[in-house]
């Protein structure tokens, strides 16, 4: 009985350290690009990269609970959202570290004060909307992408032009190649081995490994205490709800595979415990945290249905979390390598929103006009200078693309569609259902 209970014990430990490899490069790519766009120095990078994995840990564990007031109690993982990283370059190079981790704190706050309504509030989110806002999304990170790629220089040299396309083909040979739990993690295996080809033509720097410290601990407002700027809130807020709707799709996926139902206040209290893992990110300065979609398909793969080894997922991800030179070790990605996998995970997620609008019924156009000017005013507006002349209180707002590709298709699909409400908030479940099983 003993011996049995142990080897079922390895095994969950097994399948808790398969979710963790196929969600660690997105956890740790989301610091690293922040981290280097504002330009944070190796020390700065190792603390931010360190304390994002162990509240990975940490936002995973509160879900896996199914208490009274908290928790969907689903065999879920909690990463790093990535819709959040352009929005908080932004904010930073704006307003600095201090806004970043406010704006967090804040929109944290308003997923926990919503969690009650946003079956009612959720309605406003198709996705007809939600995949015109994720385009918009995956369409304006793709240029820091190619800035990475290039090495962020003027005149990339050859080697980081090689770096880059050979990180882009190991990726895609694994994808292609490969089956199963493999393939599920051809960005980090494309990850390593373009570190290893960097190293080869010497180019990676193991000096920040050997100074950094084995043992931290997360503090408070390591970086800056939160300052509040209302036009940083609102575009964090829009994020927040925009995750929100994706968590909805992967926790209707959960309950789907594993046969549980999700009642209203299961899915309030999972929607809670995703705005106080938020807000923990905005007090220990890392990042938004949402439901990964990629280890769902380990759920299904796998067969294992129960929350066993994500508890042992969430450990591991704390555990590392403790130990920064594991981060370290992240920081030796050279950027072509890391621009290259940057570039197929935002295409990526390009193509999720285009897959999400290619299940839309266009009949009569009306749709059609909305995802076309919400894209083109989220892609065309972002960082523009076009309205310069305006008054500079609400320049933050008409200059943000992913706020106007928000704001421009809730107003026109309300407006266009204001028939078909009820249909869509089916469709939208249904949708995103169908999106996190494929």
């Amino acid at each position: 009985m003993f011996q049995k209970n142990e080897k079922s014990q390895s095994q969950a430990a097994v399948l808790g350290l398969q979710h963790l490899l196929a969600m660690y490069s997105g956890s740790i790519l989301v610091p690293i690009m922040i981290a280097s766009a504002l330009k944070y120095s190796p020390q700065q990078m190792t603390y931010l990269i360190s304390t994002d994995i162990f509240m990975c840990g940490v936002a995973t564990l509160l879900q896996l609970q199914l208490r009274k007031h908290f928790g969907i109690g689903l065999p879920v993982v909690l990463g790093v959202a990535f819709q959040s990283v352009f929005p908080l370059i932004m904010i930073g190079e704006r307003h600095g570290a201090g806004a970043m981790f406010g704006s967090l704190i804040v929109s944290g706050l308003f997923v926990l004060l919503i969690s009650g309504v946003f079956s009612k509030v959720r309605k406003l989110f198709p996705p007809l909307v939600t995949g015109s806002v994720i385009t918009t999304i995956g369409l304006s990170l793709i240029p820091v992408a190619i800035g990475n790629m290039g090495n962020n220089v003027d005149k990339p040299t050859g080697s980081s032009l090689f770096l880059a396309a050979f990180t882009i083909l190991v990726i895609l040979c694994v994808h292609i190649f490969a089956k199963g739990f493999i393939r599920s993690i051809s960005i980090l295996i494309g990850l390593v081995v373009g570190t290893c080809a960097a190293g080869a033509m010497g180019l990676v720097d193991l000096n920040v490994v050997s100074q950094t410290a084995w043992v931290h601990l997360p503090q408070p407002f390591y970086f800056a205490t939160p300052k509040f700027y209302f036009e940083d809130s609102l575009m964090m807020i829009i994020i927040a709800i925009v995750s929100l709707v994706e968590s909805t799709g992967v926790y209707l996926a959960l309950a789907d595979i594993t046969g549980e139902e999700l009642s209203e206040k299961r899915l309030r209290n999972g929607y809670r415990a995703e705005g106080f893992a938020v807000m923990l990110g905005g007090v220990f300065n890392t990042f938004p945290y949402t439901g990964f979609s990629q280890n769902v398909g380990l759920v299904q793969l796998s067969g294992i249905k129960t929350r066993r080894p994500l508890y042992y997922t969430a450990a591991f991800l704390i555990v590392l979390g403790l130990i920064p030179k594991f981060a370290a070790v992240a920081q030796l990605i050279p950027n072509p390598v890391l621009g290259g996998a940057m570039l197929i995970m935002f295409g990526m997620v390009a193509t999720q929103g285009i897959r999400m609008l290619g299940k839309v019924d266009y009949e009569g156009n009306q749709n059609l006009l909305i995802v076309a000017v919400s894209v083109a005013m989220g892609v065309g507006f972002d960082s523009t200078t076009l309205f310069s002349s305006m008054p500079s209180a609400i320049q933050p707002f008409i200059s943000n693309g992913i706020v106007m590709s928000t704001v421009s298709a809730i107003l026109l699909n309300l407006i266009l569609n204001h028939k078909k409400k009820e249909v869509q908030a089916v469709e939208m479940e249904n949708h995103l259902t169908e999106e996190v099983s494929a």
